[in-house]
């Protein structure tokens, strides 16, 4: 029981991590921006995945607006090998190159036609950690009002019924965190460790007591030995998560004890 509340105030903890905003001007010149460098992205895909949670992804919009979130949810796409990956038997295609490029660059794809997600490329030919979701905690306000928007317009199509969205769930999972950050194909093959517009700082150390490892979600079709790999990576009791997983919080528990 200790362990257990122990495991909760460290997650508490997580979500009330406070960041000092570095000027426009500054991001804008890469002088003197904290950021994460290829040196740090250039570990295996499952250690990546791992070591990014509790960081904060920055982007900046054109006016200069600063958005930042901790990132809480990743999951691993490890190459040739992994049959859930779109470098499956190691293709390469003019859509997946960015995860054969450095390790941090920018993978991103349309999905259904109009949901974009963002992957970055880590060690490893094909492998790249994809971005589950975000905890906001600068320019909530505008967030919320991408996320409206999108969905405002998504309503007069007969789909997503706009209602009210609470700060965490702006963007617990995929494509709402990139509605919210406005991260489009523009975005696609930056290297995060150059990009002016966006990047990724340094920040909490997450510790393994605290990450639940767990199957994947989405990708039934490719078959059990795939689909059932704890491969997704997520903040025990953060709010913002996409999707709780019972057995794989069960697990974490159990080795606390």
């Amino acid at each position: 029981m200790n362990t257990v509340q122990s495991t909760n105030q460290k997650s508490s903890q997580i979500q009330s991590i406070e960041i000092v905003q570095e000027p426009f001007a500054r991001s804008m010149s890469n002088e003197g921006v904290n950021r994460l460098r290829e040196t740090f992205f250039n570990q295996p895909c499952i250690d990546l995945a791992k070591k990014l949670l509790g960081k904060i992804l920055v982007r900046v919009l054109q006016d200069g607006t600063i958005l930042k979130g901790i990132i809480v949810e990743t999951e691993s796409y490890l190459g040739g090998t992994d049959k859930a990956s779109h470098s499956f038997n190691n293709k390469v295609t003019d859509r997946n190159e960015p995860m054969y490029m450095t390790p941090g660059t920018i993978y991103v794809y349309l999905t259904y036609g109009m949901y974009h997600i963002l992957n970055i490329s880590s060690k490893g030919d094909g492998a790249a950690v994809l971005i589950r979701a975000i905890q906001p905690i600068e320019g909530i306000d505008v967030i919320q009002n991408n996320r409206n928007l999108f969905n405002s317009k998504q309503s007069k199509k007969g789909f997503n019924k706009s209602k009210p969205l609470r700060d965490f769930e702006l963007c617990n999972g995929p494509a709402k965190f990139t509605i919210g950050f406005e991260i489009d194909m523009n975005i696609n093959k930056q290297d995060l460790s150059k990009a002016p517009f966006i990047w990724i700082e340094p920040s909490h150390e997450v510790e393994e007591s605290l990450i639940v490892s767990c199957k994947r979600i989405g990708i039934d079709s490719v078959g059990p030995e795939w689909a059932n790999k704890p491969l997704r990576f997520y903040i025990y009791g953060n709010k913002s998560v996409s999707k709780k997983d019972k057995v794989g919080e069960s697990a974490l528990l159990e080795k606390l004890k």
